[in-house]
């Protein structure tokens, strides 16, 4: 209930930076998620983290292993998070900026996790920056809300990824979500979005 509200207030204060009104659904995150390695230490770099609703089923999933950084650009809600979440890197920044700043920083990533709205993959510089993170077994996970689909600019989104990525697959409809959303993973970044250089 207390995700629902921030989430709900922050919408109204903001419909922009908060792409929703409510957090995405547990088995939204789970589909989500499922290119993370069961064993190990994987890092999990979570975009759009919110008040901390997806980032319970991340730290679930991780169970105490590797790395979960949260970006999260609403400064209220990335509080929020941090107080919440003790554990988990809080970056209070716009995606691409937080994860140039991670790259430069040498970091690299087993799963890219977005519920930031789709229409961020028409930006090359937002694949060029998650593609940089990823390490070669690595993928970037998008929930998208399904009734956006057949939008033009959501059809643009999904074809920049399939132009950036080798491996594209689209979930199907996850009911449970409000709305009902896909999860679109991409694997190999293509050498035309990144390029050594990049890295």
């Amino acid at each position: 209930m207390l995700d629902l509200l921030i989430f709900a207030r922050e919408f109204v204060r903001s419909p922009w930076t908060t792409a929703s009104p409510l957090p995405t659904s547990s088995a939204a995150c789970e589909v989500a998620l499922s290119p993370l390695p069961a064993h190990g230490d994987p890092v999990v770099l979570e975009l759009g983290a919110g008040a901390g609703a997806t980032s319970s089923v991340v730290a679930r999933r991780l169970d105490g292993r590797g790395r979960h950084i949260a970006v999260e650009v609403n400064p209220r809600l990335a509080s929020a998070l941090s107080r919440r979440h003790p554990d988990v890197e809080v970056m209070c920044d716009e995606a691409v900026s937080a994860m140039a700043e991670l790259a430069a920083s040498g970091t690299s990533v087993d799963l890219v996790f977005s519920t930031l709205p789709i229409s961020l993959a028409e930006d090359r510089s937002f694949l060029v920056a998650a593609g940089a993170l990823l390490t070669p077994t690595g993928a970037l996970s998008q929930v998208q809300h399904s009734w956006t689909r057949p939008l033009p600019w959501a059809k643009a989104a999904e074809r920049a990824l399939g132009d950036a990525f080798e491996e594209v697959v689209v979930s199907r409809t996850i009911w449970r979500n409000v709305p009902p959303a896909t999860v679109t993973i991409a694997r190999r970044p293509r050498e035309h979005v990144v390029r050594p250089a990049d890295r």
